[in-house]
């Protein structure tokens, strides 16, 4: 349930409200808006729950959540929700730009990635130091000497840290280090871990599986906000189909979809979803006029002895132009990238 307050309503009157909500058995999602403040209401119901705060003398009204997400839904909030870490922004017309390699390779590697990648005009650079991979016997990172890399080129560049957290037991030092903590594909559904995220308040990057439906990977993203994080993007890095000309299948309708779902930024990941390097320019122009918050692009210095996923990684060189034509649209459409 949304619990509306009236116009005005003091942090006593709003904290007050919280309470009865969590007397009635129910967590309470407070969320401010620009206009008046709402209260989600979570939970089991059982009977009476809406009468009782319907009589509460601050509460103007009750609506039923309908959606089966319920804190991630338009329902519960209409006004898009904006992440912002250091100089990266994503949602409500602002585009944020997430680039560098798959994999934390060395001190050169790292910093020459976020050099070239700020100056096209990134905000935050995206490294892997725990990588799952297919094969036990492939590239598995650096860890967390890869964090302790990813850091110093924040502290060099500006540029906000994404990075990927695989456990539950990683995640207290993985936040240590990162700004914005990315859940993959294949831990979409780890529930166990999206609550460790939740429990951060870190800025979380939540990927979709690569067979999850967009009811599902609304539900992961719930568990997250149900801790309380509301700090919360969605990544569609691309799914499996039958196709074999890509990578995977990258659906830019989602973007359209989630908007019209979701308060929470939608940012493309044009790398994966393609796994051409040819390919991520023009889908990077298509993500933004689409709609998307953000991209999230793999950048190499040397993309042929990368030590993970080369083929999809972009040249700094590339990477650049890529931008320059990105910005282009962006601007035609209102928006601007970060």
């Amino acid at each position: 349930m949304i619990v509306v307050l009236k116009r005005g309503a003091s942090e006593a009157t709003i904290q007050k409200i919280a309470r009865r909500v969590e007397e009635l058995g129910l967590k309470a999602h407070v969320i401010v808006g620009t206009e008046r403040t709402v209260i989600a209401a979570v939970g089991d119901k059982r009977n009476g729950e809406q009468e009782a705060l319907e009589s509460c003398e601050d509460v103007e009204k009750v609506v039923p959540i309908l959606a089966p997400y319920k804190v991630a839904s338009l329902e519960a909030k209409p006004e898009p929700t904006i992440i912002r870490v250091l100089d990266f922004v994503a949602g409500g017309g602002n585009v944020g730009i997430m680039a560098g390699p798959c994999s934390v390779e060395s001190e050169e590697q790292i910093l020459e990635s976020a050099r070239r990648v700020k100056a096209a005009g990134a905000t935050a650079l995206r490294g892997g130091a725990f990588k799952p991979r297919t094969s036990p016997y492939s590239f598995q990172g650096m860890k967390e000497e890869g964090l302790k890399l990813l850091a110093a080129a924040r502290e060099e560049t500006g540029l906000a840290v994404v990075t990927e957290v695989m456990a539950p037991d990683q995640v207290e030092m993985v936040a240590k280090y990162a700004d914005i903590l990315q859940i993959g594909a294949r831990n979409m559904q780890n529930y166990n871990l999206l609550q460790a995220v939740g429990e951060t308040r870190k800025a979380v990057l939540l990927k979709r599986g690569a067979a999850a439906t967009m009811e599902e990977f609304l539900l992961a993203a719930e568990y997250i906000l149900d801790m309380g994080n509301s700090q919360v993007m969605l990544c569609e890095r691309g799914i499996r189909t039958f196709e074999t000309h890509t990578r995977f299948t990258l659906p830019l309708a989602s973007v359209a979809y989630l908007h019209q779902k979701t308060h929470l930024p939608v940012i493309i990941d044009p790398s994966h979803g393609t796994g051409y390097a040819s390919l991520v320019p023009p889908m990077c122009a298509a993500a933004v006029a689409a709609g998307a918050d953000g991209l999230i692009v793999e950048v190499h210095p040397d993309p042929p002895n990368a030590m993970s996923d080369g083929a999809q990684s972009l040249t700094p060189e590339a990477f650049a132009a890529a931008m320059a034509t990105t910005r282009k649209v962006a601007e035609a459409l209102g928006r601007t990238l970060h």
